[in-house]
This record gives structure tokens, C-alpha cells and sequence, in this order.
């Protein structure tokens, strides 16, 4: 697994246990090793701007995923794309949702990845899978 990350925000992210969780993740959804991606933390201004041009929505946002190749098989490496998340939006998540803002970027980076391979939350139970999953996730790499 090739993990290249970024940090643009100037803030301090998790950058040794994006390595760790990307990893078991990558394990976990049965992805080649070999597969590449990249995570860029930004300031909001960046955010903002990617948000505009990309989602057409105004303001900030948390996480943003951007897809390259999908592995047609377990057996395929491609490079799956960037994920990009907004330090000081996670930390006023977390703060609103009573968790450490460290626990709120690996549910970003869980579930910016779970875009890149195809999972969406438009619809309800679509929601709930996505969701279930990438707290799954992130749950069971913490106690691995």
C-alpha cells in the first residue's frame, strides 16, 4: 500500500496512524497491497474553492474524495485516488459529537475511501451501510 500524505492545513493531523488505519483498511475491504492513495489535509479556503468547483456547494466541507481507478478485482493495483479533509471542520465535529478530533479525521479518511471505491449516502439505507461500515472500520482497527 502506498499512502502519500499531505498536510497543507497547519494544523496537526495523525499523519503515522493514517498510515496504520489505511492499512488495515485496505486489508479489510480486500483491496490489493499494492494499491495507491493519497490524503491531503487543507486549510478552508482550499476546501472551499474544491467544494465549489467540484461539488458545486458553497462554504467548506469535511471530506472530499476524488476517484481515479476502481480494482476491477482483489488481484488488481490501481491508484485509487486522493481524499481530502479540512482539519478545523473534523475538530468542530468531534467537538459536537464528543470524541477527539483524531477519531474524527480516521472516520474522514474511512470514509472519504469508502467514496473512492463506490459507497454513497443519498439514499437512507445506503447511509446506514456507508456509515455502519466505515465505524466498523475504524473501531475494529483500534483494537487491533
Amino acid at each position: 500500500m502506498t499512502l502519500e500524505i499531505t498536510n497543507t492545513s497547519g494544523l496537526l493531523v495523525p499523519a503515522n496512524e493514517m498510515q496504520s488505519l489505511i492499512s488495515f483498511a485496505f486489508k479489510d475491504l480486500d483491496l490489493h497491497p499494492d494499491c495507491e492513495l493519497n490524503m491531503v489535509f487543507v486549510e478552508d479556503e482550499e476546501m472551499t474553492q474544491l467544494h465549489i468547483k467540484w461539488m458545486n456547494e458553497e462554504g467548506t466541507t469535511d471530506v472530499l474524495s476524488f476517484p481515479m481507478d476502481m480494482p476491477e478485482s482483489p488481484e488488481q493495483a490501481v491508484t485509487l485516488g486522493d481524499i481530502v479533509i479540512s482539519p478545523r471542520v473534523a475538530g468542530e465535529q468531534a467537538k459536537n459529537a464528543g470524541h477527539s478530533v483524531e477519531h474524527e479525521i480516521y472516520i474522514l479518511a474511512t470514509h472519504g475511501l469508502l467514496h473512492i471505491l463506490g459507497y454513497d449516502h443519498v439514499e437512507l439505507a445506503d447511509e446506514l451501510i456507508m456509515f455502519e461500515l466505515q465505524e466498523s472500520i475504524v473501531a475494529r482497527w483500534k483494537n487491533s
